[in-house]
């Protein structure tokens, strides 16, 4: 067997032992947090539908968000925090 085969097989006895929750030395694993749309809404004191038409979110995608069906992508999730940090400005930058 050649030493692709062999890395090969080796890679992924090392991939199922981290499926079965081991640990495998030299993996390093990162979590994105992913930001609580509802608690972001909340706090801007927002209905669902008042809050995807304000920042120009598609309400079914909201209602997704909120319900744990779907995460937001990256640049959906930059979007959210920049709302969070800076709602006023967002809602002025969109508005036209």
């Amino acid at each position: 067997m050649s030493k692709f085969g062999r890395d090969l097989i080796e890679s992924m006895k090392q991939a199922a032992k981290h499926a079965r929750g081991r640990k495998v030395p030299g993996t390093r694993v990162t979590r994105v947090k992913t930001p609580d749309v509802k608690a972001i809404r909340r706090s801007l004191h927002m209905s669902q539908h008042r809050f995807a038409a304000t920042y120009r979110i598609p309400l079914s995608t909201l209602k997704n968000w909120e319900q744990g069906r779907r995460a937001p992508d990256a640049p959906a999730a930059a979007y959210l925090l920049a709302i969070k940090r800076a709602s006023r400005e967002v809602m002025e930058a969109v508005a036209g």
